[in-house]
């Protein structure tokens, strides 16, 4: 790309959809270049051809490294691709576009002239350049744009609307609807962003996929999704110059300011993100990076806001249903083969088990006023399962795997159960108020079907269970915890 030379171009329309084909040439034009800066879309007579509506007029700034016959020459292509036909100077036409200024070159050649010629006659071109480039001087001329402007003044150049938005009479989403009844979360899903969170103090940059919910009242027709959109990207701004601590704690921020922005009494944010966590593998001791799923939700009512941190974690489980009619079956082979009952029993206490296993997908989220580390979450979903899994095994490491496997088979519901009993071990000086949510997907591998198992309460109903305790009459939610002492 051309760094040094600021390039302009003017775009013009008077056929068809005039802004639809400014930005369509917009679009076109950056295939080969960069866009730096487009000025606000004017609205003017025509010029030569008195008997033709009038134009749309804009003029943008480029970076490229095509040289000015060649630049023409793809500005032609542009022209004629959106259908522009010249059957006669200044015809109506769907698109024009002119080459103003390449930096300071002043070129005279057959169908090449830099500056444009009759730039300093038209106010349709200087005006709007003026708005861009206030400050650049005309090679030749030796004024500034600003100075070129004034001195052919704006008559007939109306400045309009930059956009294909139109002006709304009324506000269609804050209408009563057909039907009153309040919607408990409306948003936007699947927004992809890269964040800036810190890891061990330096700030790095994560991929995320970020999900925006308010909840509608059953007066309002519908939320303002640009809105959603609009406190991401402001808050987005915001953080190309400073970093988040965590997860949670941005998507606490995006909650106020979605709560605000949309004026409700509650709003919600997921944010999703790939994290990569330093290992060691078990056997060869080799450092491998892992990549694992970091989960922070935050809601608010536009004043306070309540959080969620978790994790969602790959794993190995072998099936116990499988592994005992194995044993079964590998019992009966060794005593038909002269073995005695106690010599089979020692046997296959000593070998592991074949059975079937499956990679597993365990997901843990904690909702409390203390802060957890998600990384830590990450080994407490690991250590239920049947084996933790690595990106990169030495033959040694993957017998490790293997065998560990098979020596602890476990069902979805076990792993939900060993989540929530590890938690509890690790966290024994967390408060009862605590929400707590264990989750487990297998990706099932002799069946069609996955198996799944999931408990979600506060600490103190688990811990009770666990004790011995009754079983709990109702499991409190995500949602109830959320939301729990707002109206």
């Amino acid at each position: 790309m051309s760094k040094t030379e600021r390039i302009f171009l003017s775009l013009g329309a008077n056929l068809g959809d005039r802004q639809g084909n400014l930005l369509q040439a917009l679009q076109y034009l950056s295939a080969r270049a960069l866009v730096r800066q487009v000025s606000s879309f004017y609205e003017t007579d025509p010029v030569g051809y008195d008997d033709q509506p009038r134009f749309l007029n804009a003029v943008c700034e480029i970076e490229t490294d095509l040289e000015p016959r060649t630049l023409l020459e793809f500005l032609l292509a542009i022209e004629k691709r959106m259908g522009r036909l010249r059957p006669f100077r200044n015809a109506p036409r769907p698109i024009d576009i002119d080459l103003l200024f390449y930096g300071d070159r002043v070129i005279d050649e057959p169908d090449l002239n830099v500056p444009h010629p009759r730039l300093q006659e038209r106010g349709f071109v200087l005006i709007p350049m003026a708005e861009i480039a206030p400050d650049f001087r005309h090679p030749v001329d030796g004024r500034t744009l600003a100075e070129l402007a004034a001195s052919v003044g704006s008559a007939g150049v109306d400045r309009v609307e930059r956009s294909l938005r139109f002006r709304l009479d009324r506000d269609v989403q804050q209408e009563c609807p057909l039907v009153t009844t309040s919607l408990s979360r409306v948003g936007v899903t699947n927004l992809e962003r890269i964040i800036r969170v810190t890891d061990g103090g330096k700030p790095t940059l994560f991929s995320a996929v970020i999900d925006l919910f308010a909840d509608l009242g059953p007066d309002q027709s519908g939320v303002h999704m640009s809105r959603f959109s609009d406190a991401l990207e402001e808050l987005t701004e915001q953080l190309s110059l400073e970093v988040s601590p965590d997860i949670e704690s941005l998507a606490e921020r995006l909650a106020l300011d979605v709560a605000r922005s949309q004026q409700t009494r509650y709003a919600q944010v997921r944010i999703r993100a790939r994290y990569p966590l330093q290992r060691t593998t078990p056997i060869s001791g080799k450092a491998v990076e892992e990549l694992s799923t970091f989960v922070g939700i935050a809601a608010s009512d536009g004043r306070r806001v309540r959080h969620v941190v978790g994790v969602e974690v790959d794993g190995l489980t072998v099936c116990p249903c499988a592994q005992d009619l194995m044993k079964t079956y590998q019992r009966q082979l060794l005593l038909d083969g002269g073995f005695t009952a106690d010599q089979a029993d020692r046997v296959l206490d000593l070998l592991p088990v074949a059975s079937h296993n499956q990679r597993g997908r365990g997901t843990l989220l904690v909702g409390a006023e203390e802060r957890i580390r998600a990384e830590h979450l990450v080994s407490i979903v690991e250590a239920s399962m049947s084996s933790e899994v690595y990106e990169l095994l030495k033959r040694p490491d993957e017998f490790f795997v293997v065998n560990k496997a098979h020596r602890n088979p476990r069902f979805v519901e076990d792993v939900v159960r060993e989540m929530l009993h590890n938690f509890c071990l690790v966290y024994a000086d967390l408060p009862e108020d605590v929400f707590i949510l264990a989750r487990q997907e297998n990706l099932e591998s002799i069946h069609r079907h996955n198996a799944f198992a999931e408990r979600q309460g506060s600490l103190g109903e688990i811990r009770r269970e666990l004790q011995g305790g009754a079983r709990a009459s109702r499991h409190r939610t995500m949602e109830e915890w959320l939301r729990e002492g707002w109206s």
